[in-house]
């Protein structure tokens, strides 16, 4: 898995590259924490299934 996840960032309200901050296996899979390195938003992602950083 890449260190750097281009991904929209509703705080500068443009796509970033992210990074990776932490990384974690639990029972629902891989746990990844990514940041926005211009104004620290960030959101978790688990094994693609479960993402807070998408819009309801």
């Amino acid at each position: 898995m890449s260190l750097e996840l281009e991904h929209y960032c509703p705080e500068c309200e443009e796509y970033r590259n992210f990074w990776k901050v932490a990384s974690t296996t639990m029972h629902l899979g891989t746990k990844v924490k990514w940041h926005c390195p211009e104004c620290e938003y960030g959101f978790v992602r688990i094994d693609g299934e479960v993402d807070t950083g998408q819009a309801a």
